[in-house]
């Protein structure tokens, strides 16, 4: 009986032993929760069933749902705002510049035109427009509009860094105040020259004749400045075309007046007269001469195949 009971006691103590041992590898030791031992009604300890976890103790999968009025707003936020295009007097102008030389002798014009070609107006005593195969801002009749961008907005040149003329185009003819300006070493400063002020091509103080009494057709512009015909002439015959264009300075005629042809504007003599009011007077002179098809065909001192009849 006392073997029995010894034996009874060894195997209790060696069930304990082995719960004791045992481990449970499937719960985090942070989330469980310890079960308090209970006793039988023997007196003995009764093995604690495994631990429970209080929550999930797997790895969490993040899911965030998107605020597209936020992604909308921050995306406008860093937008780049559009660039506003470039205008002056209700036309759209892109920007463009031309340089000759370099060094101190660096000769920069700074210019707007039209992107897309426009035909100046018939009467426009002179025109101007940069040539896209020359790269110059010339001064004529575009021939190849696929070649001219026609100036429209504002103008500056440059020498040594030094402005010399400024002023504003529209449509291809000088408008509003133009100024030229001359370079004083002695006293290193650039000095107000000239300003001219222009209506579309024309010197606002002008005088204006016409053919009709409905004053459609224009006839001659007579530039006037400071009471004195001062500037450029022009003289159109009765279907808009140039007959004549010229400059005055004090009431003289100076520099290349030409005459032309009663087609297409084309050139057809050119006059040489002193360069300015103030230079030594001379009789003028035939210059140049163009056929109907501009081809020279007579340059003063140089060249000369004109009809023999045409040469008297």
């Amino acid at each position: 009986m006392v073997f029995n009971r010894k034996l009874f006691l060894f195997g209790i103590s060696l069930l304990w032993l082995i719960s004791c041992s045992k481990r449970n590898y499937n719960v985090d030791a942070e989330t469980a929760v310890n079960i308090p031992e209970e006793k039988s009604r023997f007196g003995l300890i009764k093995k604690n069933p495994a631990p429970e976890a209080l929550a999930d103790t797997a790895k969490p999968q993040l899911t965030v749902a998107a605020d597209t009025t936020a992604l909308a707003n921050a995306k406008k936020k860093h937008k780049k705002p559009k660039k506003k295009k470039k205008e002056f007097l209700g036309y759209q102008v892109k920007k463009g510049f031309t340089k000759t030389g370099s060094g101190k002798n660096a000769t920069i014009e700074t210019f707007y035109y039209l992107p897309d070609y426009v035909e100046p107006s018939t009467y426009a005593p002179a025109k101007y427009f940069f040539n896209t195969k020359t790269k110059k801002v010339v001064r004529g009749t575009p021939q190849k509009p696929n070649e001219a961008r026609i100036l429209h907005g504002p103008y500056k040149k440059t020498v040594g860094n030094h402005v010399v003329e400024e002023g504003n185009y529209y449509l291809s003819t000088r408008h509003l105040r133009w100024e030229t300006y001359r370079w004083q070493e002695r006293n290193k400063e650039n000095i107000l020259w000239n300003k001219v002020h222009y209506e579309k091509g024309f010197p606002r103080d002008a005088i204006v004749n016409y053919y009709d009494a409905g004053k459609t057709k224009i006839k001659e512009v007579i530039p006037y400045a400071d009471g004195k015909i001062n500037g450029e002439y022009v003289m159109f015959l009765q279907n808009g075309l140039k007959a004549w264009e010229g400059q005055y300075d004090k009431g003289k005629k100076v520099g290349v007046w030409t005459e032309f042809w009663d087609f297409r504007n084309r050139k057809r003599y050119e006059y040489q007269y002193p360069e300015s009011a103030d230079a030594e007077p001379f009789e003028p002179y035939l210059l140049r001469e163009y056929d109907r098809h501009t081809t020279l065909i007579y340059e003063h001192g140089k060249l000369d195949k004109r009809p023999a009849a045409a040469r008297q």
